[in-house]
């Protein structure tokens, strides 16, 4: 049997997620056959986000790219890979908001299913927020091994006394 994250790290490769922005859009592109590619790259190292859906728009004066329909997002930087129905990158806020079915593989391991997510990119930390009367669901791989040592018990504590 193949073990889960094998087989979702083997799905995501399959989906060929290529969406890479950070900071200044380089370009939309539209290919025959292949779906809109919007890259962008931030000024300090140059580390593109390359994203490509069915459709995209960019308000040059908000600065913020709006990609609707079978998105997929790749950004090598930060080893993240997404798939959702939308996403808006606002790059004066340097932001992402992914909504609809997000899927978020990072580091090739750990994975965020919701509804709704947000990826803060200065922090690298993400918001996620589920359907209602659903939950999120989050895979992280843990490196249980401990260099070698044996685990030992936790020493026993003495029972706390509640003051009244």
């Amino acid at each position: 049997m193949i073990p889960p994250y094998q087989l979702l790290k083997s799905q995501m490769s399959r989906l060929g997620l290529a969406l890479m922005l950070p900071v200044a859009l380089l370009g939309t592109v539209s290919l025959p056959n292949q779906l809109p590619t919007a890259t962008a790259q931030s000024s300090g190292g140059n580390r593109p986000l390359t994203i490509r859906s069915d459709v995209q728009e960019y308000d040059a004066k908000s600065q913020v790219i709006t990609a609707r329909g079978n998105v997929q997002m790749l950004y090598p930087a930060r080893q993240l890979q997404a798939t959702a129905a939308q996403a808006q990158y606002f790059s004066k806020e340097r932001r992402i908001d992914f909504s609809g079915n997000v899927y978020i593989l990072q580091q090739g391991n750990n994975s965020i299913r919701a509804e709704k997510v947000t990826y803060l990119i200065d922090e690298g930390r993400f918001i996620a927020l589920p359907q209602s009367n659903r939950q999120v669901e989050s895979v992280y791989m843990v490196d249980d091994t401990n260099n070698g040592q044996t685990a030992k018990p936790a020493p026993k504590t003495p029972a706390l006394k509640r003051s009244n």
